[in-house]
């Protein structure tokens, strides 16, 4: 039986952790085993998670299969486009400095701020009283 050719990719944003798989294929692109256009809703979503295909100028050669849990759908979308860098790197190293070049390559460690003790919020204070 033939071996199943697939290239891995991890990606993260805030909470959300995408493991994505890049099969020979024609282009189809699942998330959570739905349609990509049916899982991202505005077309911001869907063009940042296509953006590294984009690229590396390969949309119609690999089916895209991903998995996708926690956080919001636009941090999902952030985690499934570096995912995607990740995978096309370990499919070919030479695609790194495209992708480096527009900032696909590193890891957005941006998160939530903690609520501090004796506020509201991160920042948000409670309203003060002078009398």
């Amino acid at each position: 039986m033939a071996d199943l050719i697939q290239y891995y990719g991890t990606g993260r944003r805030k909470s959300s952790i995408a493991r994505v798989f890049l099969r020979p294929g024609s282009g189809k692109f699942t998330v959570n085993g739905k349609e990509s256009d049916v899982y991202f809703v505005t077309a911001q979503q869907r063009a940042a998670a296509k953006r590294s295909l984009g690229i590396a100028g390969i949309e119609e050669t690999f089916d895209v299969i991903t998995t996708v849990k926690g956080g919001g759908v636009m941090g999902q979308a952030d985690a499934v486009k570096l995912g995607i860098a990740r995978a096309l790197m370990v499919f070919n190293p030479e695609l790194r400095k495209a992708l480096k070049a527009e900032g696909l390559v590193t890891r957005d460690s941006r998160g939530k701020e903690r609520k501090k003790y004796g506020q509201k919020g991160a920042r948000a204070r409670f309203q003060f009283s002078k009398r």
